[in-house]
């Protein structure tokens, strides 16, 4: 992923974040979706991002085989998910 798309996700996470909790400083905690989660910085969010688009990805190509989903892998793609204000996968 190129450094300006990243940018324009990290933005796009910016609107999310403050459009559901309001206006907080970077390393400040909320709580959301039941967890409480820090606004991250632009290398917190790319580190999580990453991280959140492999579990994703691995995630889509087990449900698609149909093969049974580790219950670990779940729970840390709906901790990024709710890190990153976006929905998990269903």
């Amino acid at each position: 992923m190129e450094p300006a798309d990243r940018l324009t996700d990290f933005k796009e996470y910016l609107g999310r974040f403050d459009g559901q909790t309001g206006q907080h400083e970077f390393g400040e905690f909320v709580k959301y979706r039941g967890r409480l989660v820090k606004k991250l910085t632009y290398d917190e969010f790319v580190q999580r991002w990453d991280e959140y688009l492999r579990l994703k990805s691995t995630y889509e190509e087990i449900f698609q085989r149909g093969d049974t989903i580790n219950d670990a892998i779940v729970r840390v793609l709906r901790e990024r998910a709710a890190e990153l204000m976006v929905d998990p996968p269903a």
